[in-house]
């Protein structure tokens, strides 16, 4: 990675000048041992590329949003059959209204949350079935251990790359535990589309 000595600006690609500020910039040569040479790296196929629907249920598996939607949901269901069994008792009605309103606004919240991360899921299968390829580099790997989902915690993977002649950022989170080519300073394949460079995944997408 360049770093760009007057304004910090980060580069993957050496150019001569920094595009936000201007000043002259001089190529590093990083150590050989930092990152994997791209050409080692697989490219992904031509697109279109087969992904099964399905795939958007194995990707929202390890999205923390959504595993909070199915517990909204739950805690819905839950206050509202209790509160619809409260009100039905004359004497106990003005106890289940509340649970009503209560389990209505759960169910609302999950549904919500489940319909957007689904909307979001659905793009990133787009950009693995449709977006161009190029290198990119991992700039962190983290454990989330306030999720847990079967026993494990979800892993974020932030990664950079350049798109349009600018530097691009991106995220995917995983159950599994990122392997040696999954590490900070490794470089990736990212999948992006052209028209929307903030839409991108990493490939194969781990």
């Amino acid at each position: 990675m360049i770093i760009c000595p007057w304004c910090g600006t980060n580069y993957l690609v050496f150019q001569s000048n920094c595009k936000n500020c201007g000043g002259p910039l001089q190529a590093i040569v990083e150590p050989t041992g930092l990152s994997i040479p791209t050409e080692t790296l697989p490219m992904p196929p031509p697109a279109p590329r087969p992904i099964s629907e399905r795939y958007v249920w194995r990707l929202l598996s390890s999205d923390g949003w959504w595993i909070a939607a199915l517990v909204f949901g739950l805690l819905g269901v839950i206050f509202f059959l209790t509160g619809a069994g409260l009100t039905i008792g004359i004497i106990t009605a003005f106890v289940g209204i509340p649970f009503l309103f209560l389990g209505a606004a759960f169910l609302g919240a999950g549904a919500w949350v489940f319909i957007w991360r689904y909307q979001e899921t659905q793009k990133v299968v787009n950009v693995l079935r449709e977006g161009e390829a190029t290198s990119g580099q991992i700039v962190e790997v983290e454990e989330n251990y306030s999720v847990t989902v079967n026993g494990r915690h979800p892993w974020t993977i932030r990664y950079e790359f350049q798109a349009n002649g600018q530097r691009q950022e991106g995220k995917v989170t995983t159950l599994n535990q990122p392997g040696q080519q999954l590490q900070v300073g490794k470089a990736i394949r990212v999948l992006y589309l052209p028209t929307a460079p903030k839409w991108n995944s990493i490939y194969p997408h781990p």
